[in-house]
């Protein structure tokens, strides 16, 4: 007779195991090592929060051997980092396909020598999106396992060991979220290649206004506010494109933009360097007004968050 209960716990072990090939130790901050990814034989995917110097960084492999690491690539909006190890050694993890709301999940970490780490728990919502300091994340999942101590970086795994996403705790509000894999790999990439995440930077200070009937007629469409524009950047592209203090954006790039998250969600990377169409009420009339976006430097990640301020430069 047959032990389902056995058979479970099998199996949780046996995800553990597998998994536990590609996750890694971290250690680049004084207190407890973080985790990371094998994103690829020689690259590791962990949480930039926990990158607290750029020097003298290793990795720990699950056999306990310590590889010097660089870092190739970092960006504090999404709060993804990847590492480049001094030797190909690493075992590239095994993604998951489809995350399901309600599946039997597991948080790993590899915080200790003492090996792999391991919470059990379900994913127990696909949500977004999440503003960022400096970006939108257009989907994350929630779990009940427990982000203990060291596991931001670390993976979200199936029930088959395959990786579903990256755990952060690194967006604050006292909880671990977890970046979906599909997100995580296609960011990795990017950082991998390009060393950061290419955004749009417009150069606008504004605030939410609400669209009068008029003004909802003058556009044809149904879009009930809009973001009244109070200030301008000097020299940004949205002075050198036309754009004046009292235009309402209410578009870019076609999609109707209603608050701060949709223009920084549509601020992409596919629109820098490009002349882009900015969809503006002035006088009460429609008008569109091509911008050429350029690139956010880094400087100007935290300028204006809108949690500080009445208005958010964007």
């Amino acid at each position: 007779m047959s032990n389902s209960y056995l058979e479970l716990s099998n199996a949780i072990s046996d995800a553990v195991e597998k998994a536990g090939k590609s996750t890694l130790q971290v250690n680049a901050r004084e207190r407890i090592p973080s985790s990371g990814i094998a994103f690829g034989k020689d690259l590791v995917l962990t949480a930039d929060h926990t990158l607290e110097r750029e020097d003298d960084i290793s990795v720990g492999m699950p056999d306990g051997t310590q590889l010097k690491a660089v870092i190739a690539g970092r960006d504090s909006g999404t709060d993804m980092a990847v590492l480049r190890l001094e030797k190909a050694l690493a075992f590239p993890a095994e993604l998951s396909k489809q995350a399901r709301v309600g599946q039997i999940v597991l948080a790993l970490g590899r915080p200790t020598d003492g090996g792999i780490e391991a919470s059990l728990g379900t994913l127990s919502a696909i949500s977004g999106p999440i503003r960022t300091h400096s970006g939108i994340l257009d989907r994350y999942y929630r779990t009940d396992t427990t982000p203990y101590p060291g596991f931001s970086g670390g993976p979200l795994v199936d029930a088959e060991g395959k990786i579903l996403g990256i755990n952060t705790s690194g967006f604050g509000r006292g909880t671990s979220i977890t970046i979906p894999i599909e997100i995580a790999w296609k960011l990795a990439d990017e950082l991998a290649i390009n060393g950061a995440i290419k955004r749009g930077y417009l150069g606008i200070r504004s605030q939410p206004v609400e669209l009068n009937p008029a003004a909802q007629s003058a556009l044809k469409r149904e879009q009930s506010t809009g973001l009244l524009i109070v200030g301008l950047e000097p020299l940004s592209p949205a002075e050198k494109g036309g754009l004046l203090v009292g235009d309402i954006l209410v578009g870019l790039k076609g999609y109707a933009i209603s608050d701060h998250d949709e223009l920084m969600a549509n601020l992409t990377r596919d629109v820098v360097g490009s002349p882009t169409p900015v969809d503006v009420l002035r006088g009460g009339l429609p008008q569109i007004i091509n911008i050429m976006i350029e690139e956010r430097k880094p400087e100007a990640e935290h300028q204006g968050h809108p949690q500080q301020h009445n208005h958010g430069r964007r």
